[in-house]
């Protein structure tokens, strides 16, 4: 089902004669004077007639910002592309995700063009690393419904990555992972860009097992049969309103001596039509994003896997597609979740925290050092941090470490509180609790409701845990930007990625 695109990544030195590619790409960024033409492998009177020409061209070096020239003799490509880099540093220094974006927004640009030989400055094998996972987002398209591609042009197939650290021998696994994390980042965005008549739990089940084929995983599906027999209320109460029946999908990845063991909990609503309580048909499509959450869990897991970590990680994906009919759960019934709590449903378009639960419940079973899950949870996400930003909630031991990965990772997330006085507002006259609560701080109320269901460690204490509402990064409606492209982005594939690598790191100090 899922028809990824990958790049080939490669790095190179010397004489960029001797490897030839269709387009050169070097850096321009935005000094205070004016553009600046970043070091290159240009010739100094090349450079010089380049770096004159720039604000003639209308160049700034903003980010995104491409332009095309003829190529030059030394240059070993038919064309040379300026990108723009975005603001020069005072100490003249690129961030690595100014790096990963530009390489990423040149690649996605240059659609078309066969090879290319990315030239921007990498002073470390990070910089090299930002280099290639820019590049290997940025080589994404999805076309697989199209009946024809006429005019539509193929991802760039190979990038060669000019610099200094091609024959350094840390290299090799660096250009590796960046291959896996686009790998996975790539195909997040393609489940999450199928159309909900293809993408539905059944099929969203078998995509799973689909792209954990050659790797060192198990993969255990729920059936709805199953799911009814084992008190998985949540997850039936949300899909039973749909002909297609509801899944839970569990992705073991064991290594035998693993030094950390942790839990990613998806939220799977292969579509959300609100249910009984019915969406506005204006926006409704971009509703088949509402398994996201579910996509970057699995793809994670998957990257771990690839990756060989040393860590057992857990992927729970709870899907289901909440649909209105005769047979759908209504406002003001009561399920009985997975553990035995009782939920009132005051709103059946709160359904995702109601598959969750019973994924976080499962999870906790196994006694995970920590639960971590992603839902495309709340409209409140994106009142509060808007299209980029997600949120994250829960302990302070799990958020804290999660911010700082993402900042390493290049992607943006904000810890949000979980104030105390919205749990009252959850409280229902007929249930343990009601599905929706406090409406201002939506995002947090959300949270505080997925937090009644994290269990207990065996030293009797709640598991560490941390919630990411990723209901804005998730999808995007603008243009595309660096190495995100229209429609699902991937995110916190990365973040969670990087996590799990300092975790081990932690642990192994």
């Amino acid at each position: 089902m899922v028809k990824n695109t990958e790049v080939k990544l490669s790095a190179i030195s010397g004489d960029l004669k001797k490897s030839p590619a269709d387009a050169l790409v070097i850096g321009v960024a935005q000094g205070p004077d004016g553009p600046v033409l970043l070091d290159n492998p240009l010739t100094a009177k090349s450079a010089e007639a380049v770096a004159e020409s720039l604000k003639v061209l209308g160049l700034t070096g903003a980010a995104d910002q491409t332009h095309r020239l003829p190529g030059l003799p030394e240059a070993g490509a038919t064309v040379l592309v300026l990108a723009g880099v975005g603001r020069l540093a005072s100490d003249r220094k690129l961030s690595e995700e100014a790096l990963r974006r530009a390489a990423g927004s040149a690649v996605r640009q240059l659609a078309g063009v066969g090879t290319v030989t990315l030239a921007l400055p990498t002073a470390s094998l990070a910089d090299v690393a930002a280099v290639a996972e820019g590049a290997a987002m940025g080589a994404y398209s999805f076309t697989e419904y199209r009946s024809a591609t006429n005019g539509l042009k193929e991802p760039v197939k190979n990038v060669a990555i000019l610099t200094d650290f091609a024959a350094d021998n840390g290299l090799k696994p660096v250009l590796n992972r960046a291959a896996l994390v686009g790998k996975a980042v790539n195909a997040t965005r393609s489940l999450v860009n199928q159309p909900p008549s293809h993408l539905y739990p059944e099929s969203f089940a078998d995509a799973a097992k689909e792209l954990a084929k050659g790797l060192p995983v198990k993969v255990t599906v729920w059936d709805e049969k199953r799911l009814e027999k084992e008190g998985f209320g949540g997850i039936m109460g949300v899909g039973k309103g749909s002909a297609r029946q509801p899944r839970l999908v569990k992705v073991e990845y064991a290594p035998s001596k693993a030094s950390a063991k942790i839990a990613l909990v998806g939220k799977g609503i292969t579509f959300d039509t609100g249910g009984i309580s019915i969406k506005p048909a204006v926006g409704m499509g971009d509703m088949k994003s509402d398994m996201a959450g579910a996509a970057v869990v699995l793809n994670t897991v998957l990257a771990i896997a690839g990756l060989g970590l040393n860590v057992k990680a857990t992927a729970w994906l709870c899907i289901a597609e909440n649909m209105p009919s005769g047979a759908a759960q209504r406002p003001a019934d009561v399920l009985t979740m997975f553990g035995g709590k009782t939920v009132e449903v005051l709103n059946t378009d709160a359904e995702g925290r109601l598959v969750m639960a019973d994924g976080i419940v499962a999870a906790s079973q196994e006694y995970p050092d920590a639960i971590i899950d992603v839902a495309t949870l709340t409209g409140a996400q994106l009142i509060a941090l808007g299209n980029r930003t997600a949120g994250v909630m829960g302990s302070d031991s799990v958020t804290g470490p999660l911010k700082a990965a993402a900042d390493r990772a290049g992607e943006l997330v904000w810890p949000m509180p979980l104030p105390e006085e919205l749990r009252p507002s959850l409280d229902s006259e007929v249930a343990d609790l009601a599905n929706i609560g406090e409406r201002h701080g939506g995002m947090m109320t959300a949270a505080v409701f997925l937090r009644e269901f994290v269990g207990k460690g065996k030293d009797g204490e709640q598991i560490p845990w941390a919630h990411i509402d990723i209901a804005g990064p998730s999808f995007n409606n603008g243009s595309p930007y660096g190495y995100t492209p229209k429609q699902g982005t991937g995110c916190t594939v990365r973040t969670l990625l990087a996590y799990v690598e300092d975790v081990l790191t932690h642990s192994a100090a």
